[in-house]
């Protein structure tokens, strides 16, 4: 695909013309950026099972690398142009090899954070490879439905095969290895990822994103997937809280994993058929439902039923969000920070949360998501506000 301004769109795209194999590579190279998203309760908690950290630290290091990846996605879109990106994405999979490699041989929380720090930034950057192509596309959302689910599916399958094979034969240094050779074998669908993107109008990248709307809608973004990190990360401690072991709570995350795909699929089958503020607005409310029930003190099968309805929620209102960034702004350079504002929420979620547990009772996680929750649909009512507003002036 060739570079420009003047390259016009052609049929679904606003500018440029990939073809299917080089949407299905650009996606495939987002999507191992985001492995590490799935892999993170397998490998960390391998770490941890090994002693190479303690729970504190553990926290850290995830947490470390969730703002790495923020950081790295942010930039790639917004501070580097969209041409080489063959090479980028070859350059960009071959550091997060490299960091991976380095995490089998940190040694202390500090080495492991810095390790992940570099795996992170070079992961955003991955992200970025593929969000920047769903951006020029005239059905983003479908494509970012496309996205989520490819990027779980591969989630799924790595982290099967991790729990059950690799970590009980070579432990978390052999995980890492294993996510090292994935980066390694990538670099051969790097380069059929499209040489140059077709450049969108950027040239004012602050100003399109630090209005009302577009600021609006990525916080509402960041609110929505703050609810889900606070709770996701505490779910094995609160389950122990209600009596459910810890076992137990692992079969429930992993089924969530499955029930994640089907969410992700189902938005992709009907967002088209759905107005992004109504399916905002309910999949908002049912987070906050969602985290009521798990303060309230819930029994093994109705806390097994609101985990599987929260994966499903997760990935079901991607696609949704990207068309609110579009809508925010018509240059498309915030829905280029879509993914920064919902890993920001993974991050800063279980920060925030945690900061309110007193002891041992870990009911305050749930309250502070159902509150995330509604935050992000009171943002979703001052968007709509906001956008009205601004069509009605002649």
């Amino acid at each position: 695909m060739a570079s420009g301004d003047a390259h016009a769109g052609s049929g679904d795209w606003l500018v440029g013309n990939p073809t299917g194999g080089q949407l299905a590579s650009a996606l495939w190279i987002g999507s191992v950026g985001l492995l590490i998203l799935g892999l993170q309760p397998v490998l960390l908690g391998a770490l941890y099972t090994e002693g190479h950290v303690s729970g504190d630290e553990l926290a850290l290091v995830a947490t470390a690398e969730m703002i790495a990846i923020a950081i790295g996605s942010a930039i790639v879109a917004m501070l580097l142009s969209a041409r080489n990106m063959r090479w980028k994405s070859a350059i960009l999979l071959v550091l997060l090899a490299l960091a991976n490699v380095w995490t089998t041989y940190a040694a202390g929380a500090n080495a492991l954070m810095a390790a992940r720090a570099l795996a992170g930034l070079a992961a955003g950057g991955l992200v970025a490879v593929a969000t920047e192509l769903i951006a020029r596309s005239r059905r983003a959302e479908r494509i970012g439905g496309f996205f989520v689910t490819m990027q779980t599916l591969a989630q799924c399958a790595l982290a099967l095969l991790l729990a059950l094979y690799v970590i009980p034969a070579a432990g978390s240094a052999g995980g890492f290895l294993i996510l090292a050779v994935v980066c390694v074998l990538s670099l051969v669908v790097a380069f059929i990822v499209p040489a140059d993107y077709a450049n969108l109008p950027k040239e004012e990248n602050l100003a399109n994103v630090l209005t009302v709307p577009s600021v609006t809608a990525l916080l509402c973004v960041f609110c929505y997937f703050m609810f889900f990190g606070s709770v996701w990360a505490f779910l094995e401690p609160l389950g122990a809280q209600f009596g459910i072991d810890g076992r137990t709570v692992g079969l429930i995350v992993s089924a969530s994993l499955a029930v994640q795909v089907m969410g992700a699929m189902t938005a992709t089958a009907f967002e088209a058929r759905i107005d992004y503020r109504l399916a905002i607005a309910v999949i908002g409310t049912v987070a906050l439902v969602a985290s009521l029930v798990l303060a309230s003190g819930p029994g093994l099968s109705t806390f097994s039923v609101t985990a599987l309805i929260m994966g499903f929620i997760l990935l079901f209102i991607v696609p949704y969000q990207i068309r609110l960034a579009i809508t925010a702004d018509d240059t498309r350079t915030a829905v280029l920070l879509v993914p920064a504002a919902q890993l920001f929420g993974l991050a800063i979620g279980p920060v925030a949360a945690s900061l309110l547990i007193d002891g041992k009772d870990f009911r305050p996680v749930p309250e502070f998501a159902a509150a995330s929750a509604t935050a992000s649909v009171l943002l979703l009512g001052l968007f709509a506000l906001v956008a009205r507003r601004r069509r009605a002036r002649p």
